[in-house]
């Protein structure tokens, strides 16, 4: 055996990952294991975890959509929820697919921003850039909820990565890509816009905007995000433009709350990005000169990557105000895609191997130390308790079920309460069934009171929700519904939660 031989085999777990990582051969098999790893500790993770209580109603809501909507659902548009018919229609109704899902978005997503980075960085930095990436919350605490913001993840990477790929060599191919993956993401949550728009602002500054703007590429681009988008904009422009009040109303605030609104999501977003900024800075221990090329570099190239992962999140802040929106920080969470370029592409930055391979190992065991004591955080969380009655909805589906069928024995196709309830125990049902939203019924459109008196409802309302109640009690008297209390309470590890009193009316079938 050589001298290196001996070298290599004496060399520790993690520097032989990063040896094969940095190894033009290699890297990309050993990625994709690494990222294998990841989504497997992190969906174990949420489903150990979160094992004491229920889906949230958000995904709830979304599952609810997936069986309802068209070209649209009532509040956002219908990509998220056409993903998760695709997904159930070959996996089990289990918690842990739900979480298994959500972490295959969020770990596709890293992939791409593997792929992009691969074309601006080192080696070196290519590895540490994704290995502090992964530590963001986007990518797996918050990744756990599927909602409408998780979703966007892996295609505002995936229009990112195309675009710029376009925009360089003005390909046709990588265009259209460009612009069907743009569709997907304004399909996914009209939020999308404001990455186009600095999408856009990043190639109009870019001195080669003339050769791009002669090229067929952006108008392949815009053709095929149109393509895509149109079925959806013929279908709200002749419903009413629901998805588009909604995005415009649901977070309306006033003008000095909206300023300091804007002021705060930035600040956010700054918080989120500042421990793989300060743990990069600790692993290249960056001179002035360098600080200044990374915050405004002198490489044209890299100015443009710059303005296209800034300019999404400062348009959305300047927006706000004048639109009076109170911004929510979470939203940010898709456009993290260039950061690794963002911090680590100047030439004047240069990574202390020893420091990249500690932190490689960080984000390496960092999940499998949080999925060895996620049955502890479950059980914390159990005697803590949970908001929403999220740890009831598995029981309320039971309940309500269980009632229906002594005063029925026609199906249940429609169950309403208020939205928490309703949604998040919609999962839960053998047969899921239609939602109804007593107390919000322009969220549940396809469910009104013909509907109701020729298939029945279910009604469920937490005693504590007068608004609800009032509803059930309504609706019990006008058709003639039983109603009946139930109090549920969930045990865990041989411990029981708050009961909750549950009122539940049966109106069955005219």
């Amino acid at each position: 055996m050589t001298m290196a031989e001996k070298a290599g085999v004496s060399r520790n777990p993690f520097e032989r990952i990063f040896a094969a990582l940095i190894d033009p051969v290699r890297s990309e098999r050993t990625m994709l294991v690494l990222l294998a790893g990841y989504a497997a500790a992190w969906s174990l993770y949420g489903a150990i975890a979160k094992g004491s209580q229920d889906l949230h109603f958000d995904i709830g809501e979304m599952f609810a959509w997936s069986h309802q909507i068209g070209l649209s659902a009532p509040t956002h548009p219908p990509l998220g929820a056409w993903l998760v018919r695709a997904w159930f229609a070959v996996m089990p109704r289990q918690d842990w697919a739900f979480y298994l899902f959500g972490i295959l978005l969020a770990t596709m997503a890293l992939w791409i921003a593997w792929r992009l980075a691969g074309r601006y960085l080192t080696p070196e930095k290519r590895v540490l850039g994704l290995a502090l990436l992964s530590l963001l919350p986007f990518y797996n605490f918050h990744a756990l909820k599927y909602n409408a913001s998780s979703v966007l993840t892996p295609f505002w990477a995936a229009t990112t990565w195309w675009f710029l790929l376009s925009f360089e060599t003005r390909r046709a191919g990588l265009a259209t890509l460009a612009g069907l993956a743009a569709g997907a993401a304004m399909l996914g949550k009209y939020w999308s816009i404001f990455l186009l728009a600095g999408l856009g602002l990043a190639a109009l500054s870019d001195p080669r905007r003339t050769a791009y703007f002669r090229s067929p590429a952006p108008w392949l681009t815009i053709a095929a995000g149109t393509a895509v988008l149109a079925p959806h904009v013929f279908w709200i422009a002749t419903h009413g433009f629901t998805t588009v009040d909604f995005a415009f109303t649901s977070h309306a605030t006033t003008l000095p709350h909206a300023a300091a609104g804007s002021l705060y999501f930035l600040a956010s977003v700054l918080g989120y990005i500042a421990v793989p900024t300060v743990l990069g800075a600790l692993a290249t221990l960056p001179s002035v000169a360098a600080i200044k090329d990374t915050l405004w570099p002198k490489a044209l190239e890299r100015r443009t990557i710059l303005i296209a992962f800034a300019a999404p999140l400062i348009l959305a802040a300047l927006v706000a105000v004048p639109a009076r929106a109170d911004l929510d920080p979470l939203w940010s969470m898709s456009a993290m895609t260039l950061l690794p370029v963002v911090l680590f592409a100047s030439p004047l930055l240069h990574v202390n191997r020893t420091a990249a391979i500690y932190l490689l190992a960080f984000a390496i065991v960092l999940p499998l130390l949080l999925l060895a004591a996620s049955p502890v955080i479950a059980l914390v969380i159990h005697r803590q308790g949970v908001t929403n009655y999220a740890s009831h909805y598995r029981l309320i589906a039971q309940a309500v079920e269980q009632a229906w069928r002594g005063a029925t024995d026609k199906p249940l196709r429609i169950v309403g309460g208020n939205r928490p309830v309703v949604d998040g125990s919609n999962f839960y049902f053998a047969d899921p069934p239609a939602t109804f939203v007593v107390t919000e019924p322009m969220r549940t459109p396809w469910v009104d009171q013909a509907r109701i008196a020729r298939e029945g409802i279910a009604i469920v309302c937490p005693r504590s929700e007068p608004g609800c109640v009032k509803e059930l009690d309504a609706h019990a008297a006008r058709y003639g519904g039983k109603i009946t209390d139930v109090t549920l309470t969930r045990r865990f590890f041989g411990s029981s939660d708050t009961p909750v009193d549950y009122q539940i009316a049966i109106i069955p079938p005219r």
